[in-house]
């Protein structure tokens, strides 16, 4: 479907006045409701080529998406909530950069989206936050971010927007793109098919193109009237490390052999904060029963400076453990276990191959409303992916250092263990692989953008 053919179809209606919705009260129901109905809009999918992307496992067969004399350059919307948000999305604003050379981006952007020329009317990182009770508590700040961001949305109306992630904040920008008559392209799927599972009639009302990373996606989105189509995770191509280990040990004075485990407390500092004390009373234990282990902690660039650090820093240092920043694959592929905080981070490192023990903790309301409305067998990904118990789960009241302790040993104790879990995550990836012709799948998503231009922008596919 061109981006014509989306905006004849979009009902367009003025919109709302910001007081008509900009109490505090509202937008803390949205967050717990998942957004307000929304008119209906687009046409639902169908024929036998629903979902598809143009011409999949062919991407060799497309000399290129030229853009011919137009007087308008396309201008696209991306907004990424979070630091794994931002690397997807900047990977698809790349190839998209190089099908059309003239197009703007303007959005909420991170470090990776500002480094492939994303103008950022907000930061990413103003919307980093989990949990429904910590949300609550940082919404007069994410509404303002918001309201900023739809307001230079509605004086510099986009093409198309491109949303990646964050349902809560997504899904709400959503509905006025689409009252504009913007087109919508989702990237990362929320994951309504594990939790508040009603939002996917607003998914079905306001996205037009929903880009699936995980295989049992896709048919359950269509099932339900969604345009959705699993283009393949992209951290099965990009996660690898960058040296050898080798050299990975010598640079940040490890020594060259014995049992090396990294910890992975999470990328936001409410997340560090929730799990860090937990973590290091684990190391102490560990330090007892492994006592040849090696201990580093991988982290975002920057995170020494961070508050939530500074609270942590004599323990660390009387552990021993060393502080890596921004160096996550590599602390993560050269290590023999990962203590690792469900989420992207769990992903990384299945596709590196490393074993790994999971763990979540959020506060206990969170978890109280939470947990009611949780609809799958598992809770980290890795774990769904495959299909049964991959990998230990350690979640809220289970995550307790003894525990965490007692399963890292288990693992740490028997070769047999780990070479087994390895294999299991080099299953999951695989199923992450559409495989080497059917290309990146960022490319494949920037693709199936461009070709729905069309001849709006004077976008045109030329193929051999």
């Amino acid at each position: 479907m061109l981006i014509t053919d989306i905006r004849q179809n979009n009902r367009q209606k003025p919109i709302g006045s910001p007081a008509q919705n900009g109490t505090f009260y509202r937008v803390c129901l949205y967050i717990l409701r998942g957004g307000k109905k929304s008119p209906k809009i687009g046409l639902p999918p169908t024929g036998k080529n629903r979902g598809k992307i143009p011409c999949p496992g062919a991407l060799q067969q497309h000399r290129r998406v030229s853009v011919g004399e137009v007087e308008t350059p396309p201008t696209f919307l991306v907004s990424a909530g979070e630091a794994s948000g931002d690397m997807y999305a900047a990977g698809l604003v790349a190839p998209l950069r190089e099908l059309l050379p003239n197009a703007k981006f303007y959005g909420c952007a991170g470090p990776k989206l500002q480094a492939q020329g994303v103008q950022p009317v907000i930061d990413a990182a103003s919307l980093s936050v989990v949990g429904l009770a910590e949300v609550v508590a940082h919404l007069p700040r994410i509404y303002g971010q918001y309201r900023k961001l739809l307001r230079y949305a509605r004086a510099h109306p986009p093409t198309a927007a491109i949303l990646t992630d964050n349902p809560d904040f997504h899904l709400r920008l959503a509905r006025h793109l689409k009252k504009m008559g913007v087109p919508v392209f989702y990237l990362v799927a929320p994951q309504v098919w594990a939790w508040r599972q009603g939002r996917v009639k607003t998914i079905r009302r306001l996205v037009d193109k929903l880009f699936c990373l995980f295989p049992f996606e896709e048919p359950w989105f269509r099932e339900r009237g969604v345009d959705a189509t699993y283009i393949g995770h992209p951290l099965a191509s990009m996660a690898r490390t960058s040296t050898s280990a080798a050299a990975f040990r010598t640079a940040h004075g490890l020594a060259k052999e014995g049992l090396l485990v990294t910890l992975l407390p999470g990328s936001r500092p409410g997340e560090a904060l929730r799990h860090m004390p937990v973590l290091l009373g684990a190391v102490a234990l560990l330090h007892q029963r492994c006592p040849q282990a090696q201990f580093i902690l991988a982290t975002p660039k920057g995170f020494a400076e961070n508050r939530v650090f500074a609270k942590f820093r004599e323990r660390i240092a009387s552990l021993s453990i060393k502080l890596i920043e921004n160096e996550a694959w590599d602390c993560i592929g050269h290590a023999s276990l990962a203590l690792a905080a469900s989420g992207t981070v769990t992903m990384e490192a299945a596709v590196l191959g490393t074993p790994m023990v999971t763990f979540y903790k959020v506060t206990a309301i969170s978890w109280w409303a939470g947990r009611r409305l949780v609809k799958v067998p598992y809770l980290s990904m890795v774990n769904l992916v495959a299909g049964r118990l991959v990998v230990p789960e350690l979640i809220q009241d289970d995550m307790t250092a003894e525990k965490v302790a007692g399963a890292a040993n288990e693992l740490l104790s028997s070769e047999s263990k780990l070479a087994r879990m390895r294999t299991d995550l080099n299953a999951v990836r695989a199923s992450l692989n559409l495989g080497a012709a059917a290309g990146d799948p960022l490319r494949l998503a920037a693709h199936t953008i461009a070709a729905s231009l069309g001849k709006y922008e004077g976008v045109r596919e030329t193929m051999n």
